[in-house]
């Protein structure tokens, strides 16, 4: 008995470890962004380098991670750098580590009776690392060179010394440097963290219980997902979406599903090619969408590790949007493409598993950098902004959330005015911004901004300006966003991504994307109509263009 139950308890043991990785990070990071919104991911990893067990963190981060630790630990022993006892590895570069500069990966080795065991490893969104703009996400990169400062695979620590000069170059190049060492050296607490955990485990249990619970996992893992897959009863879907360019051209997203007993083929032949922009997603990124959409399919309840991904394959053609060539920039493809190639993905999977398949969500991080001098200090501020869920099976959609590729949390707006020149002029639902269905999508987020400096630099980079996103089975389109400068008396709508420099006084305020509906507004139940009134989201001629009911004079007799 006892063996058949400990494996399931180590691999519980080993979830905990990650999460409190996670913990360990954000207690002791600097910035708001991590220390707030908690931008930042943590796993661990056998000594094959398989995903063994993560925390629930950010899934563009943890789709990306094995993809990037393999592609690191290559660059290691090609350039003869030894991963030793207690060292530590960093690494932002986009095409070894998987998402954009802002992403710093932080790698441990970890040792037993002089063997690796396993990796342990994390990511944290570092607000500023240099680059034209502050927050270092550009709409004008054409490179990775002009998006901030890369690093390549380095040793950082060793022994139990933080390397501060293997990496002040990179530190020097980021407006806020004060921050950067106090983050890094929350990744590397975080690896320590996990190393404590993992060693008791050995201590306890001993080192072949733990060899026996990472195979364990992954094997129920992918037992679990292949019966799901068998069940499926259409073998094949095509859909295509849209992301917006800077310019506002339509940049398309093709892929095809193939099922073949157990097996499933992602293809995105047909998808437009590489840009000159920051648009386009590095391939660790276009496999974060890839298993985000598949696990919320088929691994609801499955332990997330490499064995739920054994049966599937991806393809992006080298050159195209979804597998961009060195060194193309992908700044923004890591937060705005990825989310587009999750929608696309649930479009296809609705024609093969319908019933678990939400409409469209608001279809951005909503990415919002501000950043210059105040009282002769640099400072650079960063954050996403939620938007409405989709609506879905018998259920509305979530308001205000951050949806798909982020998991993030809002920045507290105590710690934004106590941090930064800036006051929250306004942060509310938006009202009529939801798709209408019988069930309704979420509505999205209007937050507002004025500066308090005396010029600053704004970057602000969303999507679905154009393409609204898509109510599903008869549900209707969510809004699309809107962004407007309001400056000395007189309101600007801007683009969905821009850069500008902001004054005293000025103020920007953003609307976000609602969710779509699923299935027509008809069905809609009219004690939910007569709620989403009373409650602010939405309004009476919402109401009355998109449910026949309110119309009906009994509506009106309820008062």
């Amino acid at each position: 008995m006892k063996y058949e139950i400990l494996p399931q308890i180590i691999r519980n043991y080993l979830v905990y470890t990650a999460e409190e990785m996670g913990i360990a990070l954000r207690n002791s990071s600097y910035s708001p962004n991590i220390r707030e919104r908690m931008d930042h991911s943590t796993a661990i990893f056998d000594n094959q380098l398989r995903l063994v067990a993560q925390a629930e963190h950010i899934p563009v981060h943890l789709g990306s991670m094995e993809w990037g630790l393999r592609r690191t630990v290559e660059y290691c022993r090609k350039n003869r750098i030894e991963l030793e006892e207690d060292d530590m590895i960093a690494v932002n570069n986009p095409y070894l580590s998987g998402t954009h500069l802002n992403d710093l990966m932080v790698i441990h080795p970890l040792y037993y009776k002089g063997e690796i065991i396993c990796y342990l490893a994390n990511k944290a969104h570092h607000s500023d690392v240099g680059g034209a703009v502050p927050g270092s996400i550009s709409v004008n990169a054409t490179t990775i060179f002009e998006e901030g400062f890369v690093v390549d695979p380095v040793k950082i620590y060793r022994k139990g010394s933080f390397l501060k000069e293997k990496i002040q170059d990179f530190l020097s190049s980021s407006r806020t440097q004060k921050e950067r060492i106090g983050d890094i050296k929350a990744q590397i607490a975080a690896n320590i963290a996990g190393k404590r955990r993992i060693s008791e485990i050995i201590s306890k249990y001993g080192l072949e219980e733990l060899k026996k619970a990472f195979t364990e996992a992954q094997q129920h893992s992918e037992k679990m997902v292949c019966m799901r897959i068998k069940r499926l009863e259409k073998d094949k879907a095509f859909a295509e979406d849209f992301v917006e360019d800077i310019d506002g051209r339509e940049i398309k997203i093709s892929v095809s599903v193939k099922i073949s007993g157990e097996n499933v083929k992602i293809d995105y032949s047909g998808t437009s090619n590489q840009t000159n922009s920051p648009m386009n997603s590095v391939f660790g990124v276009t496999l974060s969408a890839v298993y985000f959409v598949f696990m919320c399919l088929f691994g609801r309840d499955v332990q997330v590790n490499s064995g739920a991904f054994s049966h599937l394959t991806v393809y992006a053609p080298k050159g195209s949007l979804m597998n961009p060539t060195y060194p193309r920039a992908v700044g923004i493809g890591n937060v705005e493409t990825s989310q587009r190639n999750s929608d696309v993905l649930f479009k296809a999977f609705s024609e093969i598993c319908p019933e678990f398949v939400p409409a469209a969500c608001g279809g951005s991080m909503n990415n919002l950098m501000i950043g210059g001098y105040f009282r002769g200090k640099k400072w650079a501020f960063y954050e996403t902004i939620g938007v409405g869920m989709g609506g879905r099976k018998g259920m509305d959609g979530i308001d205000g959330i951050h949806c798909n590729m982020t998991n993030t949390m809002n920045t507290p707006i105590e710690e934004i005015e106590r941090s930064f020149p800036l006051v929250v002029t306004c942060y509310e639902l938006r009202e009529d911004s939801c798709g209408a269905g019988t069930f309704r999508g979420g509505c999205g987020i209007k937050r507002g901004f004025m500066m308090l400096s005396d010029a600053a630099t704004l970057t602000f980079i969303s999507d679905r300006a154009k393409h609204r996103p898509w109510g599903i089975f008869g549900g209707r389109e969510g809004e699309p966003i809107k962004v407007i400068l309001k400056r000395k008396g007189k309101n600007t709508a801007m683009p969905a991504k821009f850069s500008a420099t902001l004054k005293k006084g000025d103020r920007i305020e953003i609307r976000t994307a609602g969710g779509g509906g699923y299935l027509p507004p008809e069905g809609r139940k009219r004690d939910l109509i007569y709620s989403d009134l009373e409650n602010g989201y939405i309004s009476r001629k919402f109401a009355r263009e998109n449910f026949t009911l309110f119309n009906k004079p009994s509506y009106h007799d309820r008062g």
